[in-house]
């Protein structure tokens, strides 16, 4: 697979020879890059041999938190049976720690720690609420919900919902009430310090911030999950990814407040397949390089995503003043519709009350790509690369990109920015090869040749 891509990325370099903005790359390190985006086929190709219990319980134990005193009711407080019945689940072999279908059980601030027992499967059919009232959360837990840690080979599963209660939580937001302090809330579901862990199926709504946290962590699939909540709830991020390597997302839907996908320091190997995004602010890398900090993600891969009404669509986000790197990155077959900022890679990130301040060090970005990716912007400046003068983004490479505006022209906008496009890429990305060192100018014969050979057809897949 990774070999089949390398080879169909240097023809079309070949053909590329001249297209991009009319240029020739002169630096083709980039390959070794993009060789090896995608995540290992082995990894991909894994299916969960752990039955449900509904279907074929077999030799499993069956804990159910009804047996442990849930009430499942909505209003009584179920977080010791919930307790209870993790301990006994976390250590017995092949066990199934159930919330049954067709309850609502009100759980409190819990941890759910490990090391477990090997084939732990948690069952989630019925729906987990969280307390309403900030005001009366656990100090010690303030920004977790269920938190689950140090967890191997452990797999989520079931048609049950989580639901954080977050309306009060975003009424109080800084966002919300300029008067409020700002500080952080719950994020509803947590794996953290984990490994080989699936989560298939559920549901995870109104979280009182973000609402699914992977970090720390390694080998973390995700499939037909759905994160909801309304569009102006405040920070209510969808699937958030730090710290972790070997992470898959896949056929998921994604509606919150704020970035749907958000991938931040120390992540690598990180695949995205078949993403429905909206509202939201878009799949974001970042932000990155608060604080005068380090950040670095690399190895970056979103195949096959629709985008609609988003307030960003490909986000690259970092602050001034920032140090590392985000390099490795490809987004392909993206369609969106009426999406502000389609493409933005963004250097000057401020998400603060007061305005930032200048400062010349900054995350450098390079060897970005972008294929196949068309539909409706609500924004003129369709493509934005607003980078840094001393820390410039490189290597950036657009094939097949097609962004229309319903009223109006569209545009890119470039500062310190260098990179081609190739095949159709409209609006026009040759602002980005004006001060590359590393291209050079061909000749008027060279260029009118490939230019006439290379009006393609844009193909790709929407959801």
């Amino acid at each position: 697979m990774d070999k089949l891509f390398l080879l169909c990325f240097v023809g079309l370099l070949i053909v590329a020879h001249g297209v991009a903005g009319n240029m020739e790359f002169d630096n083709i390190d980039m390959l070794e890059e993009l060789e090896n985006f995608n995540i290992e086929e082995e990894y991909e190709a894994e299916t969960c041999s752990i039955p449900s219990w509904t279907s074929e319980r077999g030799s499993k134990v069956l804990v159910n938190v009804d047996s442990f005193g849930a009430l499942g009711d909505g209003v009584s407080d179920d977080t010791q049976a919930f307790v209870e019945a993790w301990a006994i689940a976390c250590k017995t072999p092949q066990s199934v720690f159930l919330v049954p279908i067709g309850r609502h059980y009100l759980v409190n601030a819990t941890k759910f720690n490990g090391p477990c027992s090997d084939k732990l499967v948690i069952q989630i059919e019925g729906t987990i609420i969280a307390p309403d009232e900030p005001k009366n959360w656990d100090p010690k837990s303030p920004r977790t919900w269920l938190d689950f840690s140090k967890l191997n080979g452990v797999l989520f599963q079931g048609g049950g919902v989580i639901d954080g209660s977050g309306s009060k939580w975003w009424a109080a937001s800084c966002k919300k009430n300029k008067s409020n302090p700002c500080k952080g809330a719950p994020t509803a579901l947590t794996i953290d310090s984990s490994s080989a862990i699936k989560v298939k199926g559920l549901t995870i709504q109104n979280a009182q911030q973000m609402h699914f946290i992977i970090a720390r962590s390694d080998s973390v699939r995700v499939s037909g999950v759905q994160v909801s909540a309304p569009g102006d709830s405040p920070n209510t991020d969808g699937i958030h990814i730090t710290e972790s390597t070997n992470v898959v997302l896949e056929n998921c839907k994604i509606g919150t407040g704020d970035d749907c996908v958000s991938i931040v320091n120390a992540s690598s190997a990180i695949k995205m397949k078949t993403i429905y995004c909206g509202p939201g602010h878009g799949i974001s890398i970042g932000s990155l390089g608060k604080d005068n900090s380090t950040g670095i993600v690399t190895k970056v891969v979103l195949d096959t995503a629709f985008l609609k009404e988003t307030t960003n669509g490909l986000r690259i986000k970092t602050w001034q003043g920032g140090s590392g790197y985000v390099r490795g990155i490809r987004y392909q077959n993206v369609r969106m519709q009426d999406v502000e900022n389609p493409i933005i890679i963004d250097q000057f990130y401020c998400d603060s009350p007061s305005a930032c301040q200048n400062q010349t060090s900054a995350v450098n970005i390079s060897q970005i790509f972008y294929k196949d990716v068309s539909g409706t912007t609500k924004s003129a400046k369709a493509m934005k690369f607003a980078c840094s003068d001393t820390v410039p983004c490189s290597k950036i490479v657009l094939s097949n990109v097609d962004l229309e505006m319903k009223d109006g022209t569209v545009e890119t906008y470039c500062n310190s920015a260098t990179g081609f496009g190739y095949g159709i890429v409209h609006p026009s990305a040759e602002c980005l090869s004006s001060d590359d060192k590393e291209y050079i100018i061909i000749n008027k014969e060279e260029k009118a040749e490939v230019t006439e050979s290379s009006r393609e057809k844009i193909d790709h897949t929407e959801l």
